[in-house]
């Protein structure tokens, strides 16, 4: 067992309300990379691979697409970074065509803004060294959440293969392996029913996002998150977690689909809630 305690290289990890300390890879003693060389594989296009590139740009970490690891072998990956948007049919193709460009320790973190990280694992060859997380904002959050599918619980590998985060400046929020995780899935069921009490007319978008703010002392309202978050996010989110559980809760609501219909997506296209332009 490692004494995390005597390596200076580690991070802090923080799983089921406890703090851990996972060592930085070592080749030599953990099967990992040695020297990590600030290189990660984005698996994905669009606004959310787009925001993630740019994150780990501010990082001075390099940020390599299929394509490119297709056409020059990049031996040094130090991890795989799902930011597709979409069907999962789509997320499936990307992980698979970025695993056979990785070696086999390389972490791959899963988005599971839509589907646990155990579906995503079920797809590769090695699904030990699947986590899921959360692209969103990361630029803005000081903390990552981080999702362990069933098909890790017995790697001994996987929790120090989190240490990339801290590097990267991120704390580690070990939470359930459930589609939405924890904020995105809390955050679209308040912009979910902030939308029903928007076609209800009880509130203008305006008002919503004001008493929410006043009430909660959150940064944005729900309907400013979701123009901030992308409106089709909140719409996959919802529907992501409506085929895994089944609950009415998640079904989005009628106004939802209609925008994204409508590509009033939010700020990226200059109206979603508000209107931007």
């Amino acid at each position: 067992m490692t004494d995390f305690s005597r390596n200076p290289a580690s991070a802090l990890i923080r799983t089921s309300g406890r703090w851990w300390r996972a060592a930085l890879w070592d080749a030599k003693r953990e099967g990992g990379i040695t020297d990590m060389a600030d290189k990660v594989l984005l698996v994905g296009d669009g606004p959310l691979a787009e925001e993630t590139a740019a994150f780990f740009r501010e990082k001075k970490v390099e940020v390599w697409s299929l394509e490119q690891a297709r056409e020059k072998a990049v031996p040094d990956i130090a991890a795989v970074i799902d930011g597709v948007s979409g069907p999962a049919d789509w997320k499936k193709e990307g992980l698979r065509q970025a695993e056979a460009l990785v070696f086999e320790q390389v972490p791959i973190f899963t988005s599971a803004l839509y589907t646990c990280a155990a579906q995503a694992a079920s797809w590769l060859n090695h699904p030990q060294r699947v986590a899921g997380f959360s692209p969103l904002c990361l630029r803005e959050m000081k903390t990552v959440e981080i999702s362990r599918p069933l098909q890790a619980e017995e790697d001994s590998g996987w929790t120090a293969r989190l240490a990339c985060w801290e590097r990267w400046g991120k704390s580690v929020e070990v939470v359930g392996d459930e589609p939405g995780l924890v904020f995105p899935r809390t955050l679209a069921l308040m912009v979910n029913e902030s939308a029903y009490v928007l076609t209800e007319k009880a509130a203008s978008a305006k008002d919503i996002d004001t008493a929410m703010k006043k009430g909660t002392n959150h940064p944005r309202g729900p309907l400013e998150w979701a123009d901030r978050i992308g409106v089709d996010q909140v719409g996959w989110i919802l529907k992501g977690l409506f085929e895994e559980l089944g609950e009415d809760r998640y079904r989005p609501a009628p106004l939802i689909r209609k925008m994204i219909y409508a590509n009033r997506l939010g700020r990226s296209t200059g109206r979603g809630f508000h209107r931007y332009r």
